[in-house]
């Protein structure tokens, strides 16, 4: 993951060391979050436990119990939070290494956490924090039944929940977690959740449904041509491939999964019939029965922005942190094809020397500003609810622009911004874009995740006395990285983080390194750069 070793450049700190990029840092900054500060929210409380509820469980299952409930008559002194992980999609070990960085930044004395998994089938366990600190789920998949606590069926592990949590952070990525699946679950059973809800989640999550959304609110959109199902017109295929311009036997496009997160089945395709191929291939491996074809957006620049929901209650105030740009490297490749690759699942989650991250975009100030502006309005526009990420691209005057009339969102001297992907629930790894894009404003992984769950709170007034103002924001906002009186050079402390080796452990270092890395970039008098060894 050589790439993440390319993070210590994203530092703002360190473009403000630079003379051309110093204005521009700063006046980012400094408009970054207004009036943030008296919004944001962190959960507060203290601690107990409990006696368990047997449904089905063995002597180990019911030591799981145990240790995940606590009990009603404490409720007042501590907040029960239920993450759920898992999931059938391909994107349940993402799922898995998310609720393990949940588990890590936000248990505490005032914040108890009890563990679930969904597995394959759409089962519910209660797991003990040894397996979700398990490498896979494979490693303990096939231990389940004797060392968890099963249940029944979906709506007895509803009924669970609404006794024994108080709120539920949901981080199952793809199917069934951000396509409305659970969410809807939970509004059933009135148990309160994090996130956006089940019928918003439903329209967003599908990447084709969002698109006609996006059109209808007045924004830029990618052209594309719905594949469903075994219903497939070559004929209509072609035309749509002639009115956008493209060569029928060579046209490059990407076919994607219309219900699918992280980039799985997402490829490049070239002329009609590859296209076909690809978006049968995507069907019959049951990834999703419905496949858009896109225009592949050439000389464009791929982005992403977190939004945060500073509003009280259902008062929506969205807030876009500053958006990072994805930049594909490749040396020394003489593969044509290679060169227009994607940001795929491989290159978001794997180790490669392909990936380089650059937050705030090196694009221009207006762009960055119409980047968040749009992703703020799509939050609203959409219905989401306390967090999310937003995807799209941005594509330079100098490239082959889109027929699009200038009236529409995204039309910028610059060139045209693009929104094309909704993440409802986003990632949450140490190397998180949720997590980076929050340490350029001195969050930590623990702050920004209790900053979260305590917005949602505010949702139901039975926990509203669990949210208590945070003055971390305020000491941020005081700081030299956000009131345009940075430093010089000079009056920085240089830390290195050393990490690697050449044992076994070498990944677990890396991902030791790459946390105190991102905790380190909250402090204003500390230059951090991380070392590969």
């Amino acid at each position: 993951m050589t790439s993440l070793a390319c993070g210590s450049t994203l530092s703002l700190l360190l473009r403000a060391a630079n003379p051309n990029n110093a204005a521009r840092s700063l006046h980012l900054s400094s408009n970054l979050l207004p009036g943030f500060s008296h919004k944001l929210l962190t959960a507060s409380s203290s601690s107990s436990s409990s006696k368990t509820v047997g449904v089905r469980v063995t002597r180990a299952a019911a030591q799981v119990a145990e240790a995940v409930l606590v009990d009603k008559e404490d409720k007042s002194r501590v907040l029960r939070v239920g993450v759920i992980c898992g999931g059938p999609s391909a994107e349940r070990g993402i799922s898995l290494n998310s609720a393990r960085s949940v588990l890590d930044h936000i248990q505490g004395e005032d914040l108890h956490v009890s563990c679930y998994y969904i597995d394959s089938h759409l089962n519910a366990f209660a797991i003990s924090s040894a397996q979700v600190y398990s490498n896979t789920p494979s490693d303990f998949d096939f231990k389940l039944e004797s060392l968890a606590q099963g249940f029944q069926s979906l709506s007895e592990f509803a009924e669970h929940l609404a006794d024994s949590v108080d709120i539920v952070f949901p981080v199952i990525h793809g199917q069934f977690g951000e396509d409305g699946g659970i969410q809807e679950l939970l509004e059933n059973n009135n148990v309160p959740f994090v996130g956006t809800g089940s019928k918003e989640c439903q329209q967003a999550f599908n990447k084709y449904n969002a698109s006609l959304g996006l059109s209808k609110y007045g924004f830029v959109t990618v052209p594309s041509f719905l594949v469903q199902g075994s219903e497939v017109n070559q004929d209509e295929l072609s035309e749509w491939f002639a009115s956008n311009h493209l060569d029928v036997n060579s046209g490059k496009v990407v076919v994607k999964p219309t219900r699918a997160g992280s980039s799985i089945g997402v490829t490049v395709a070239y002329g009609v019939s590859d296209s076909l191929t690809k978006a049968n291939e995507i069907i019959s491996q049951e990834i999703d029965d419905g496949v858009l074809v896109e225009l592949f957006l050439e000389g464009g620049s791929e982005f992403t922005a977190i939004v945060l929901d500073v509003g009280q209650g259902f008062d929506c105030q969205p807030v876009v942190l500053l958006p990072t740009e994805v930049e594909l490297q490749f040396q020394g490749s003489g593969d044509v094809r290679e060169k227009d690759a994607i940001f795929n699942y491989r290159r978001k989650y794997l180790p490669t020397q392909q990936v380089a991250y650059h937050t705030p975009p090196r694009f221009p100030i207006e762009v960055i500003k119409n980047i968040r502006e749009g992703a703020s309005l799509l939050f609203q526009r959409l219905g989401l609810r306390d967090f999310a990420r937003i995807d799209g691209w941005f594509l330079p005057s100098s490239t082959k622009s889109l027929s699009s009339s200038e009236d529409k969102f995204g039309i910028t001297e610059f060139g045209t911004v693009l929104f094309t992907d909704i993440n409802l629930i986003s990632g949450m790894e140490q190397t998180s874009f949720l997590f980076q894009q929050a340490s350029k404003v001195g969050f930590s992984h623990s702050n920004i995740l209790r900053s979260i769950i305590s917005r949602a709170c505010l949702r139901f007034p039975e926990l509203a006395t669990y949210s208590s103002k945070s003055s971390q924001f305020q000491k941020n906002l005081n700081s030299s990285k956000l009131n345009g009186t940075s430093k010089g050079r000079e009056g920085f402390r240089k830390v290195f983080v050393l990490f690697g080796g050449d044992t076994s452990e070498r990944q677990v270092s890396l991902m030791s390194g790459t946390n105190v890395w991102l905790n380190l970039q909250g402090f204003d008098d500390i230059q951090i750069k991380r070392t590969p060894v």
